[in-house]
């Protein structure tokens, strides 16, 4: 994808429900439908790899909070 500027997880949604809504029309020409699926294709990969980078650093802040807890409380004792 030779996107300008890297799309927001907003933004690549959005793209994505257009070209859902286009296929979906049915009255597309097939060589356009093949060049909007693949766009497609690359926008679902970006949100998935934002969801996936997104839940690593929840689990990472989860881990180290838990870890500070813990420690925090065993020096107050």
């Amino acid at each position: 994808m030779s996107e300008k500027k890297e799309l927001s997880f907003e933004e690549a949604m959005s793209q994505l429900e257009k070209i859902v809504d286009r296929l979906e029309e049915g009255d597309v020409p097939l060589e356009e439908a093949i060049a909007i699926y693949k766009k497609g294709m690359e926008l679902s990969k970006l949100c998935h790899d934002k969801l996936k980078n997104v839940e690593e650093q929840l689990t990472q802040m989860i881990t180290e909070d838990g870890r500070k807890e813990n420690f925090s409380i065993a020096e107050e004792e």
